[in-house]
């Protein structure tokens, strides 16, 4: 160890002193990924201009406690990572290079914590059970680190145990150190060797095997290979479908219809087609928030799956009038904004209804450039009971309902963390009444889009199935319309199922969330 590598004192908090740093507040050795710089660049003798000794703080890595407080916000509140770790980044003025790093490495820890608990429980000197959960956080941040991410081990060990003692206290950064000093002495494919191993002795438990090594909880797993089976597709694609879930989703703009083009969007900000909805460019660079049509509403931030369901509800055949539509479960609001803009093209009214009255006003917002002759109302309601009180009123009904989310885990990492099977039961009757009211609300000949992001087998094709029977004992009947050439239609190079009428589109894939699609045409 160089004399430049020690550890320094600081004499007035009795601890090591954090990493130095530059003027912009990151570790002058290492850039925004921990990687090291030499020791010309540090001192600036590589044509940059050192910061002062009054300007280097002694706090610790900025990015790396923006993440460690997202997973503890995570865990103690129940909180969404998305929610949580934007606002924090403004909050503490990261940016650039350190944002996209303390993106990761929150939304990746949390993504593959099961993977990492694995680890860990083979690296660590004490069950998992007995080590505090702040600890295990940290832990989890370093194992993210020097199995998941391009950081040296020892940026990745040094700084992770410096944001242990920093948070959680001396003692438990010795634990830390000894711990990831453990990971670090084996690569990523000699752990995940190990961990199927140690989750499937006998080689037979190949959900078992899986949901270690991909880090997903065993039911998501056989309920996953389940719906594969379910829609047409082939139980292989498991492994798959899994690694998809666990890479960062790719950032997907919308270019609402009448409002901007996509050539128009596209001057302004570094992006590309998406390759299947035509109003979908994905992001090759920037930041989404600073591009002035995302600003004035003209367009916004949403999935591909997402775009190409609402767009091919919008093109679903009706018959007789198509003047007025229904958005029942409408927060926060990125369907209903595309779903705005097309009416508006094709003289249409749009009711958005939404049970929450803070998503309510989220969907106002995303609506606010939409012209409001297109925008007949946006209210706060129980969607339940819309069928009881306006009975055949709509000729086109989206019902996006509430689900698992099972399909969106990419986007969401807790989730598959917080969801049980137990889950399925309220979902369920949720789902089937919110239907029940669709078709209800919807006149003879309209036509009503189910859709989900989950393709969970209970959310998709048996809510379908029963609410069928249920609207013909209701005496509002329905029938299902073949959503493939609907879809195909807005997306040529899409290619569907043979024998399925419904669409489900897969990560691994189509590259869009796990998004279901069943068209219904009121009898």
């Amino acid at each position: 160890m160089t004399r430049e590598d020690r550890p320094r004192r600081d004499d007035r908090a009795g601890r090591d002193d954090r990493p130095r740093r530059d003027g912009s507040g990151q570790d002058a050795r290492r850039d925004a990924r921990g990687r090291q710089r030499g020791e010309a660049r540090v001192q600036g003798r590589a044509g940059r201009t050192t910061a002062a000794p009054s300007q280097r703080t002694r706090q610790g890595d900025a990015a790396r406690g923006a993440a460690y407080d997202t997973l503890r916000a995570v865990a103690d509140s129940d909180a969404y990572a998305n929610l949580v770790l934007p606002p924090l980044l403004r909050e503490r003025r990261i940016a650039g290079r350190d944002a996209a790093f303390a993106t990761e490495l929150a939304y990746g820890t949390l993504r593959l914590r099961g993977r990492y608990d694995a680890v860990l429980e083979q690296a660590s000197s004490r069950p998992l059970a007995q080590v505090d959960p702040p600890v295990l956080d940290v832990l989890r941040m370093g194992a993210h680190q020097l199995l998941g991410m391009r950081v040296p081990p020892h940026a990745a060990v040094s700084e992770t145990v410096g944001l242990a003692r920093e948070r959680v206290g001396a003692g438990a950064a010795q634990f830390v150190n000894a711990v990831l000093r453990r990971v670090a002495e084996q690569p990523l494919d000699v752990w995940l060797t190990r961990v199927a191993d140690a989750a499937d002795p006998t080689g037979d438990d190949v959900v078992a095997r899986l949901a270690a090594v991909e880090s997903h909880p065993a039911w998501v797993v056989r309920a996953l290979r389940e719906s594969l089976v379910g829609s047409g597709r082939s139980a292989d694609e498991l492994a798959a479908l899994l690694e998809a879930d666990n890479a960062s989703p790719r950032v997907t703009l919308v270019a609402r219809p009448g409002l901007v083009t996509p050539a128009g969007l596209a001057e302004q900000v570094d992006a590309v087609p998406a390759g299947l909805a035509p109003t979908a460019l994905v992001l090759t660079g920037g930041d989404p928030g600073a591009v002035p049509a995302v600003r004035d509403g003209l367009a916004g931030v949403q999935d591909e799956g997402s775009q190409l369901v609402t767009l091919a509800f919008a093109a679903a055949p009706v018959e007789g009038r198509d003047e007025r539509w229904l958005d029942l479960c409408a927060g926060p609001g990125g369907k209903a904004a595309l779903l705005g803009a097309l009416a508006a093209e094709r003289g249409a009214r749009l009711v958005a209804n939404e049970v929450q009255p803070h998503r309510a006003r989220l969907v106002e917002q995303a609506l606010r450039a939409v012209p409001r002759d297109a925008v007949e109302e946006v209210r706060t309601g129980d969607g339940r009971t819309v069928g009881e009180l306006e009975p055949d009123s709509y000729d086109r009904v989206l019902l996006d309902a509430p689900c698992t989310g099972l399909g969106a885990l990419r986007r969401r990492p807790e989730s598959r963390w917080r969801r049980t099977p137990a889950d399925l039961a309220t979902l369920g009757a949720l789902q089937r009444a919110l239907l029940a009211s669709a078709l209800a609300a919807v006149r003879p000949g309209g036509v009503v889009a189910y859709v989900t992001c989950s393709p969970h087998l209970a959310e998709t094709q048996l809510v379908v199935l029963d609410g069928l029977r249920a609207a013909a004992r209701a005496g509002t009947p329905a029938e299902v319309v073949d959503a493939a050439p609907v879809l195909a239609g807005v997306a040529p190079v899409w290619e569907p199922v043979p024998g399925r009428t419904d669409v489900q589109l897969w990560p691994h894939v189509h590259g869009t969330d796990a998004m279901h699609l069943t068209l219904l045409r009121r009898l």
